[in-house]
C-alpha cells in the first residue's frame, strides 16, 4: 500500500496535497515579492525624476502638506452625499428607462441621453451660472453635490437598468401569480436583488466620484485641489502641491477600492452559499 494510500486510509491528509499546496504557496508568495518590487522600482523611479527636476521642496510640503490635507474631509463629504443622491436618481431614472409609459420612458431616456452626452464641468457651470438666472440659487457645496449628483445618476441609471433586468422574471411572476401587487413587487422582490447586484459597480463609480470631485474646486470650495492649486501658485510651487493633491487623492481611491475589494469578496462568498 503507498503512502497515499495509508494517508488517506487513517484520515490525514496525503503527502502529495500538503506538497501541492506548498508549491501554491510559494507562487503566491513570489508573485507578491515580484509585484512589490515592480511597484518600488517604478514609484522609485518617478520620485528620483521629480527630485532631478528641482521640484521637490521638503520645506513647502511640510508647511503647506497639512494644509492641503485638511481638504479630504469636504471631498470624501461631498463624494459621499453625491453618490447617496446619485443612487436615488439612478433607481428612479432606470425604473422610467423600463417603463411602458412612454412618457415616463421618454423623460428618463431624455435624461441619460443629456447629461452623458455633455461635459461634467459645464453641469458644474450650469448649475451654479446658469440656474441663478433663472431664480434657482444654490451655494457652492449644494451646487457642486447636485451637479455631481446628477451626473452620475444617469451613468448608474444603465447600471440599475441592468441589474432589475438581471433578476431572474420567474421570481416576479411567481410573486404577481401569489396576488402581490406591481410595487410591492418591486419594493419587495425585484430591487432589494437588483441592489445587492449592482453593489460593486457603486463602488467604482464612487471611488470614480472622489477624483471627479476634484471639480467642484471651479466653484471656489476649499477641498485637495483648490487647496493645492492655492499654495502652489502663492509659493511658487504649483507643480509639487499638484503631486500632493495627486498623492491624497491616489491614497482616497486605494482606501476605498480596498473595502470596495472587501464587500465584493463578501458578496462572492454569500452567492456560493445560495
Amino acid at each position: 500500500m503507498t503512502a497515499e494510500a495509508t494517508a488517506s486510509a487513517q484520515g490525514a491528509e496525503p503527502p502529495i496535497l500538503g506538497r501541492i499546496r506548498e508549491a501554491q504557496a510559494g507562487a503566491r508568495n513570489a508573485f507578491r515579492r515580484r509585484f512589490i518590487v515592480t511597484w518600488v522600482v517604478i514609484l522609485g523611479a518617478v520620485a528620483a525624476a521629480i527630485v532631478a527636476t528641482g521640484n521637490a521642496d521638503p520645506t513647502f510640503t511640510t508647511t503647506w502638506g497639512g494644509y492641503i490635507l485638511l481638504g479630504t474631509g469636504l471631498t470624501i463629504l461631498i463624494s459621499v452625499v453625491s453618490i447617496f443622491l446619485a443612487t436615488i436618481f439612478a433607481v428612479i431614472g432606470a425604473l422610467g428607462r423600463l417603463s411602458s409609459n412612454g412618457f415616463v420612458n421618454g423623460a428618463a431616456s431624455l435624461y441619460v441621453s443629456l447629461v452623458r452626452g455633455t461635459p461634467l464641468l459645464v453641469q458644474l457651470y450650469f448649475v451654479f451660472y446658469a440656474l441663478p438666472l433663472m431664480g434657482i440659487v444654490l451655494d457652492p457645496i449644494p451646487a457642486g453635490v447636485a451637479a455631481l449628483s446628477f451626473n452620475y445618476g444617469a451613468y448608474m441609471t444603465e447600471i440599475f437598468r441592468a441589474g432589475i433586468q438581471a433578476v431572474p422574471r420567474g421570481q416576479r411572476e411567481a410573486a404577481e401569480a401569489l396576488g402581490m401587487p406591481e410595487r410591492l413587487v418591486m419594493r419587495r422582490i425585484v430591487l432589494p436583488q437588483a441592489v445587492r447586484i449592482v453593489i460593486p459597480a457603486i463602488g467604482n463609480d464612487f471611488v470614480s466620484m472622489i477624483k471627479d470631485s476634484s471639480l467642484v474646486s471651479v466653484l471656489g470650495l476649499q477641498e485637495i485641489l483648490w487647496r493645492s492649486t492655492t499654495v502652489g501658485r502663492s509659493n511658487n510651487q504649483l507643480i509639487q502641491a499638484l503631486l500632493i493633491a495627486a498623492l491624497v487623492y491616489w491614497a482616497l481611491t486605494i482606501f476605498f477600492s480596498f473595502f470596495q475589494a472587501k464587500l465584493e469578496k463578501r458578496l462572492a462568498q454569500s452567492d456560493v452559499r445560495l
